[in-house]
């Protein structure tokens, strides 16, 4: 690593000209946009920027239909939450944290609310809380791992990592990303008399699944010409085919898996900012919520989800873009930690649950996306949907569920850096990969990389090898595979 200047008394970490994992020369700055947000020097440009930025908007704008579903259907106290309130919370909190990760953190990474988190706030949470006092866990889990990366642990535990686990949480975030955008598609069916199937019977039918198909085989097809911005014509092409064939053949609204491609009667709404800042911190710890023992084991599962999901992404996406050096460390990674960690506070303030770094950044980075401007321009977008939430399910969720399939081919690149002979590294990676999409989960994933990996090394002889932050992250992954067991020892429902 070296220090290179980037104000005057300043420095910066970034990786040498020969450590420099692209081969894109850097270039002068042009202008002020160009200094702050180092746009020339990473190789980019203000088109690739802005471009990439709408591409990774587009990808994930159907959590601003999707998480007020989750949160809405949550029961508390026997009143459903506003619907309207929960997707004026979801684009504010969103809105605020990737701009914050552009702007700060200057990396190509939207936040938004995680599924996971909500899911878990929904099902196990609300049911025995008010809405004040989840919120409080949320603004609490995020709050633990702000304190881990001002500490430095955060970054400790990303950086002693070993090079080839970070290579394999790459090529497994590849490859969960792919199987999200099939499954989201319709292309692959879960649920059935098998776990996965092709279509829900066995067979691919309907419209919608042959327009992802279409999108997606255009999408390979711009890139393999080399064609800019292939993502997002993709993206943008499949949308107005979608309009079409919604038109034509008048497909019940149903036949779509989110919502049909309508022009929405009104394109603008007012927001409603009546959950914002109903915050009840210590409430679920108390009788009258989850108790001292489940509010306690709630967090830890919330951090733990939190902690590694993101850590996982970043490295995956930003090894992607190009911004990682040949040990995988990446400069200003301890401000896009925090952050991601603040976007668990944010988003319990902002009433949407904790946000967290999406892996549909990789889209922008896909379309040329390598500097915080990008976030910017997402961060924007989300904003925008404040008052035009109406459109934000225009393009179906088919549609963009292609570019997820997209850059989960493009992730599976990395493959080529692991000694694959080299069984210590191999197996470690092995699971690490397959285990995020075969469980859904990318944490599962890294915890079974890291168990493996520290014991096949002492089943070798090599226990010292692995440092103590691998034994430490161990330890905290056998807690994590063992919670059910713990939970009912400590007689936690």
């Amino acid at each position: 690593m070296t220090r290179i200047p980037t104000e005057p008394g300043t420095t910066e970490d970034r990786p040498a000209e020969d450590d420099a994992p692209t081969s894109v020369p850097a270039t002068p700055s042009k202008n002020a946009l160009d200094t702050y947000f180092k746009i020339s020097a990473r190789g980019s440009t203000l088109a690739n920027e802005l471009r990439g930025g709408l591409t990774t908007f587009m990808a994930m704008a159907y959590i601003i239909l999707l998480n007020p579903i989750i949160l809405s259907g949550a029961d508390v106290n026997g009143l459903k939450l506003d619907h309207a309130q929960l997707t004026t919370a979801t684009a504010l909190a969103a809105a605020v944290t990737t701009i914050l990760m552009g702007v700060v953190g200057n990396v190509p990474l939207a936040v938004a609310a995680g599924l996971s988190v909500s899911g878990v706030i929904s099902a196990l949470v609300v049911p025995h809380t008010t809405w004040p006092q989840a919120m409080g866990l949320c603004v609490i889990y995020g709050l633990l791992i702000v304190l881990l990366v001002v500490s430095g642990l955060r970054e400790k535990i990303m950086n002693g990592m070993p090079l080839p686990l970070k290579h394999a949480i790459t090529i497994g975030i590849g490859l969960f990303v792919a199987l999200i955008g099939l499954v989201k598609a319709g292309f692959v069916h879960t649920g059935g008399p098998t776990p996965l199937a092709l279509g829900p019977f066995g067979e691919l039918a309907g419209w919608p699944v042959l327009i992802f198909c279409l999108t997606l085989l255009t999408i390979f097809v711009l890139l393999a010409r080399n064609v800019r911005g292939a993502i997002l014509i993709g993206i943008a092409g499949g949308t107005v085919v979608a309009f079409v064939v919604n038109a034509v053949a008048d497909l019940p609204a149903k036949t779509w898996i989110n919502s049909a491609p309508v022009w929405p009667g009104s394109p603008v709404a007012s927001p409603d900012f009546g959950l914002f800042g109903h915050v009840d911190l210590f409430g679920a710890f108390g009788g009258h919520g989850l108790g001292a023992i489940s509010a306690t084991v709630a967090v830890f599962t919330l951090v733990l989800a939190g902690f590694f999901d993101a850590m996982a992404t970043i490295i995956g996406v930003g090894t992607e873009a190009g911004l990682a050096d040949k040990q995988g460390r990446m400069p200003g990674l301890s401000k896009a930690l925090f952050i991601d960690g603040a976007g668990g506070a944010i988003g319990g303030v902002a009433g949407a649950s904790g946000q967290t770094v999406f892996v549909e950044s990789a889209t922008g980075v896909g379309d040329g996306a390598r500097t915080g401007l990008a976030s910017t321009v997402t961060g924007g977008m989300f904003a925008l949907m404040l008052f035009f939430s109406p459109i934000a399910g225009i393009v179906p969720t088919e549609v963009a569920s292609a570019a997820l399939v997209v850059i989960g081919s493009m992730m599976m690149s990395q493959a080529r850096h692991i000694d694959w002979s080299d069984r210590e590294v191999a197996i470690p990676a092995f699971l690490t990969s397959v285990l995020m999409p075969f469980t859904y989960s990318i944490t599962a994933g890294v915890a079974a990389g890291v168990i493996s990996y520290t014991v096949i090394k002492a089943g070798q002889g090599k226990w010292r090898e692995p440092g103590t932050l691998m034994w430490l992250l161990t330890a905290v992954f056998v807690v994590y595979f063992a919670l059910t067991p713990i939970k009912s020892w400590l007689g936690v429902h």
